[in-house]
């Protein structure tokens, strides 16, 4: 049993680095950027042309509904970011992303992921991985905002996600919950 959790172990390192060595072979595909905080990336309704991995920052994914600014999604250090359906399809974003605060970004166009994706599985495989991941947070943010009440969101957003409370400006946190800044606020001082 010890040989086979070893062996299984080593097979997982040596993906890995397999995977890492792919990653570099593209890494001439990605420009880096700073960016200030609060800059549009992508405006809602916008053609996605380009992808974002996050160096350093925070950025959010927000919609308009009737006038209302709605933040619904937030990506830190180590993970990446686009408008997926509309990067791929040429479709109009469903949502804009913005900086939250000061970032550091390695950016990758539409023609260089489609080089990228097509001439290594690895990568491909690994990207359909992380759109599978988000498919299941979506999913489960969908059933929370459904059987969950606003404190008990928040309970789950403190256990899960303390870091998003430590650095996201509340006005957020409050339009991410689905409530006011003031039903925020007695939330967290009843804790």
């Amino acid at each position: 049993m010890q040989n086979k959790c070893i062996s299984l172990i080593s097979d997982m390192v040596t993906e890995r680095d397999q995977l890492n060595a792919e990653w570099e072979k593209f890494r001439h595909f990605f420009k880096r950027e700073e960016m200030p905080a609060k800059t549009i990336l992508l405006k809602e309704g916008q053609i996605s042309e380009r992808m974002f991995y996050i160096e350093k920052g925070c950025i959010r994914l927000s919609f308009n509904k009737d006038g209302k600014d709605i933040t619904f999604q937030f990506f830190f250090e180590g993970e990446g970011v686009s408008s997926a359906e509309s990067f791929r399809n040429n479709d109009s974003s469903l949502f804009a992303m913005e900086t939250i605060e000061p970032c550091v970004l390695h950016v990758l166009n539409k023609k260089d992921y489609f080089i990228m994706i097509e001439s290594s599985p690895l990568i491909k495989q690994e990207l359909e991985q992380q759109n599978f991941q988000r498919l299941m947070y979506y999913q489960k943010l969908f059933l929370s905002r459904i059987k969950n009440s606003p404190e008990e969101r928040y309970k789950e957003l403190l256990e899960q996600s303390p870091h998003i409370l430590q650095r996201v400006p509340q006005h957020y946190i409050a339009s991410f919950l689905g409530i006011t800044p003031v039903s925020l606020s007695r939330i967290r001082n009843r804790k």
